[in-house]
């Protein structure tokens, strides 16, 4: 192993022994410093990150953005082909899978008129699988992973033409226990994953003369030795539309205080075990909510690492997640997870996705999905809700 890839390891496993003490602290910590820390940081990335937006819904599309799309395309092929071959390969993010489980999403009455747009036009219960992840682009025990969780939803039964062909029927959502992304951007996500091709991808970060020490502390924040998938909000962190010129962001938050308690040395599944733990014994609920923008300037759409203010626009519930109280372990059921495909653009023109980062999800997504059906030789798989696993 060459130097760069050793000293990566090296930063990774002091990331390693702060996860294993945690749980000791984190707690207590995030409520006193959270929160005047990412104002901290955020002050700081506003500073550095020109928003030339002035309208609200503005999407400003730069020339080269399908270069930039086809590049990261390009390297996370590379690196999913190199990683797995020879073995059954994982998607490149959000790779790790502790559980797609079954679920009801409910739009809740009464929502506000501008929201009742697409699947929210009225209160309704649809059925959903809900798939809980890791961030990647590889699957390490828990304890030595980055600490941010991913949530996919796929809402089934929903009607309206899809922007993608390959799914009728569904509208997808995403989030990462993180209220802004890694990237700010496509042009700085392609040096991401030239970093992680190398096995580097520490590197991106801390560069002397392109260094991206603001993403890294926003991303440090939120990361950490997580209880359960279930006791943490997740975020869009890039926004949607909702209708004609309304953008908006998405999250989803636990409704319960539970917390599960972290053994000192967990085990390398962790997160699926304490997943199952809660939903061997009890229903949960989340709630899934959403926040307008109102301030373009405050607000971008283009660049994922500023933060929505919620002062400025706090987060509205719009819809209960009701996870029922299930097992979702057997190795039917974890194939099935495998072979579901999560991907924004999976949805009506009336939840489009916006700004650069979202464009470019669409070839990604897609192509790498394709690639991993054709590694696997297994064929794409749209869920209806019907599907019935051994216990």
């Amino acid at each position: 192993m060459s130097l760069g890839p050793r000293i990566n390891d090296a930063i990774l496993g002091l990331v390693t022994l702060e996860h294993r003490i945690d749980p000791y602290f984190r707690d207590s910590f995030n409520a006193i410093f959270q929160r005047p820390l990412v104002n901290m940081v955020q002050f700081f990335l506003r500073l550095l990150h020109k928003n030339p937006e002035t309208k609200l819904c503005q999407e400003i599309i730069e020339p080269n953005e399908q270069e930039l799309a086809t590049a990261i395309t390009e390297q996370m092929k590379a690196f999913t082909t190199r990683e797995y071959k020879g073995r059954t390969a994982e998607r490149a993010g959000n790779t790790k899978t502790y559980g797609v489980v079954r679920a009801e999403f409910q739009v809740l009455p009464g929502i506000p008129d501008v929201f009742k747009k697409g699947v929210f036009a009225e209160s309704k219960t649809y059925p959903a699988w809900i798939r809980f992840s890791g961030p990647g682009p590889l699957s390490p025990p828990d304890v030595a992973d980055a600490g941010i969780l991913s949530i996919g939803i796929k809402v089934m039964g929903v009607a309206g033409e899809k922007l993608l062909d390959d799914e009728k029927w569904t509208q997808d959502f995403l989030g990462i226990s993180s209220p802004t992304f890694t990237t700010p951007n496509t042009k700085e996500n392609v040096k991401l994953q030239r970093e992680v091709y190398a096995n580097t991808p520490v590197f991106y970060f801390f560069k002397p003369f392109d260094s991206h020490l603001l993403d890294a502390a926003m991303q440090g924040l939120y990361a950490r030795m997580n209880r359960s998938p279930l006791e943490v909000q997740y975020w869009s962190c890039v926004p949607y539309l909702c209708g004609d010129g309304l953008a908006v962001k998405y999250s989803v938050r636990p409704t319960s205080s539970y917390k599960t308690k972290i053994p000192w040395d967990p085990p390398a599944d962790w997160l699926r075990q304490s997943l199952a733990m809660r939903l061997a014994t009890e229903d949960v609920e989340l709630d899934f909510l959403i926040q307008p923008q109102t301030d373009p300037r405050r607000m971008p759409i283009e660049d994922a690492s500023i933060e929505w203010s919620e002062r400025l626009s706090p987060f509205v519930p719009i819809a209960k997640i009701h996870l029922p109280r299930q097992r979702f372990d057997s190795p039917e059921q974890l194939a099935f997870a495998n072979v579901l495909s999560y991907n924004p653009w999976h949805t009506t023109a009336t939840h489009r996705p916006l700004g650069n980062q979202n464009r470019a999800r669409k070839l990604i997504y897609t192509q790498l999905s394709a690639l991993r059906e054709s590694m696997n030789h297994v064929q794409h798989v749209e869920p209806n809700g019907s599907e019935v696993f051994p216990l």
